[in-house]
């Protein structure tokens, strides 16, 4: 065991410390058939014929469009259990400064907003003014169903699967950079880019809910996951330490937002690193892998086959554009949160 002392920084726990954690005090349970663990991100729970889902995230980046935010990177991961998010809970913190009845009424505004957009409901939670808070802070707690039989989790990557990647990344990292450091890309941005950067919570949109609908309608996935914080390459060595397997990665094959690289280059952030949400890993039987991009595209969603499974001793590695090969980049917390710091 590590002896881990002194303050943490900010973003999530350490892997190794929180896998410590959960080993000491999450104990198990026989209905419990998917619990806690590194890069698994939902939990599920055996209620007859039908799983029970549950997801719980909070929204700490950003307090532009929390409401809206909180909803869909919960329901991201009950559609990544194959599961219909359908319940929707907040605990909604205000800050003791500047709590209004109109700020109040705007988050549950873009909450009943974002799950009427997914058919969810809003069915339960807590409020309050909270000492110490600058700005609002919202935890959501997701909750969804699926047939036993038909569900899928980010455990299941096999090896010689080829790995889909959704739209593009970081499409949420671009958004939160444009709306709160907007007055330093004035100038580096034109006021439309500008604009474009701040749209793309919901064009493209950070849910991946219809990604994943498609991708499992096409067959042969294996496991499903939505890089969030710690960006895209957190998100690819999640579902390696999830499945047990390896992954080999092609840079050239990567989606990357041309917006976020300029935005990323003019912060000095490794776009590789920056919070993901709206983009969707799927594993799939490689025959298959053409036939999610294809469905996909039918649904006006990106896709791109940006690499493959393979063993675990074989690493996590990633093919340069001019062929040469490295360890993928490790980020011990999310470029976001290192320059907001």
């Amino acid at each position: 065991m590590v002896d881990w002392k002194g303050a943490l920084p900010l973003g999530k726990l350490p892997p190794g410390l929180l896998a410590e954690l959960i080993e000491r005090y999450a104990l198990p349970d026989p209905r419990v058939v998917v619990g806690p663990g590194i890069g698994i991100d939902a939990t599920l729970i055996e209620m007859g014929d039908r799983l029970l889902v549950v997801k719980s995230d909070p929204v700490t980046f950003t307090a532009e469009e929390i409401g809206w935010y909180a909803v869909h990177v919960n329901a991201n991961d009950v559609a990544c259990c194959g599961a219909v998010p359908k319940w929707f809970l907040a605990t909604v913190l205000l800050p003791e400064t500047g709590a209004t009845p109109e700020l109040a009424e705007r988050i549950f505004g873009q909450m009943a907003e974002a799950c009427g957009s997914l058919g969810a409901v809003l069915c339960g939670g807590h409020t309050e003014i909270t000492q110490g808070l600058t700005r609002p802070i919202v935890v959501g707690h997701m909750l969804g169903e699926v047939a036993a039989e038909h569900r899928i989790t980010s455990v299941g990557a096999k090896v010689g699967d080829s790995l889909v990647l959704s739209k593009g990344y970081a499409l949420e990292g671009t958004a939160i950079l444009a709306r709160e450091k907007r007055g330093e890309l004035q100038g580096v941005f034109s006021e439309a880019e500008l604009r474009r950067c701040e749209e793309f919570l919901r064009s493209p949109g950070i849910s991946v809910v219809a990604d994943a609908r498609a991708a499992i309608e096409a067959g042969g996935v294996h496991a499903l996951h939505d890089p969030t914080e710690g960006g895209l390459a957190t998100g690819l060595r999640e579902l390696v330490e999830a499945s047990g397997v390896g992954l080999v990665v092609e840079e050239n094959r990567l989606p990357l937002v041309p917006e976020c690289e300029r935005i990323c280059r003019h912060f000095g952030l490794d776009p590789l690193g920056v919070i993901a949400s709206g983009a969707l890993l799927i594993a799939v039987e490689r025959e298959r892998a053409e036939a999610v991009v294809e469905r996909l595209g039918a649904e006006g969603i990106a896709g791109s086959v940006i690499g493959q499974v393979v063993a675990a001793e074989e690493g996590v590695k990633l093919r340069r554009s001019d062929g040469t090969w490295c360890e993928l980049p490790s980020f011990a917390r999310d470029e976001i949160a290192r320059l907001f710091s």
